[in-house]
C-alpha cells in the first residue's frame, strides 16, 4: 500500500467519524486513566458503568486512597480481574500522590512506570488525555491495520511503529480513535460489514464480505 492511499484512507474516516474520541466517559486526565486501567479485558460499557458510580465518591487520587482497596472493590467488582486492577489502582494513587503531586504524568517514561499502566495505556492517556500524536494499539486497531494492509505487522509494536511513520500528520492526533472507531462498528472481527465501508475500494483485504 502506498503513500498516497493511506491518506485517501484517512482522509474518507476523517468524513465518515467527524468527532473520533474514546468511548469511555471520564472528566480529568485521572479519571481517563483510572478508566483505562479498568478497560483492560472489559467492555467500555461496563467500564462506564462502575466508574459512574465510582467517580460520583473519588475521583482524585485522594479519595480513592481513602477508599481503601476493599472499597474501591466494592465499585467496582462487576468488571473482571476486579481484584487485581483494584490493587494496582491503589498502588497507583498512591505513586500518583508520592512522586507527581497527585497529577497525571505527561511523559511515556512516568505514566509506564505506573502500576496496571502498560504501553498500550501510556498511548490513549497521552494522546486522548494531553492531545499527543501517539497511537495505542489494540485488539481493533491491529485488526485493521492488518486486514486492510494500512500498516501489516505481527506484533502490536510493529504495527504501533508502522502507523507512527505512516499516518498522515494531518491526521496523526484522530488515527487512534478513528481505527478503533472503525475496527468496532465497520471492520469488525468475524464479519466485516464490507457493503457499508467507506474505504472498502481502498483497502487490500482479499477476503471481503460482498455476497
Amino acid at each position: 500500500m502506498n503513500q498516497e492511499k493511506r491518506k485517501a484512507i484517512f482522509d474518507r474516516l476523517a468524513r465518515a467519524i467527524p468527532d473520533p474520541t474514546t468511548e469511555l466517559n471520564y472528566r480529568t486526565p485521572f479519571e481517563l486513566l483510572i478508566a483505562v486501567v479498568l478497560s483492560a479485558q472489559a467492555t467500555d460499557k461496563g467500564v462506564n458503568k462502575a466508574t459512574a458510580k465510582l467517580f460520583a465518591v473519588a475521583s482524585t487520587p485522594q479519595a480513592i486512597l481513602a477508599l481503601g482497596e476493599q472499597g474501591l472493590k466494592e465499585h467496582i467488582k462487576s468488571i473482571g480481574l476486579f481484584n487485581t486492577k483494584a490493587a494496582n489502582i491503589i498502588k497507583l494513587c498512591q505513586l500518583l500522590m508520592e512522586k507527581h503531586d497527585g497529577r497525571v504524568p505527561e511523559t511515556r517514561e512516568q505514566l509506564e512506570a505506573l502500576p496496571g499502566v502498560g504501553r498500550k495505556t501510556a498511548n490513549v492517556i497521552l494522546n486522548t488525555a494531553f492531545g499527543q500524536h501517539t497511537i495505542a494499539v489494540d485488539t481493533h486497531i491491529f485488526r485493521v491495520a492488518n486486514r486492510t494492509r494500512l500498516a501489516p505487522g505481527k506484533t502490536v509494536l510493529e504495527v504501533e511503529k508502522k502507523l507512527d511513520k505512516w499516518v498522515p500528520a494531518a491526521h496523526k492526533k484522530d488515527a487512534h480513535h478513528l481505527l478503533i472507531l472503525h475496527g468496532r462498528y465497520t471492520c469488525i472481527a468475524r464479519k466485516p460489514r464490507c457493503q457499508s465501508c467507506v474505504i472498502e475500494d481502498l483497502c487490500e483485504y482479499r477476503e471481503k464480505n460482498i455476497p
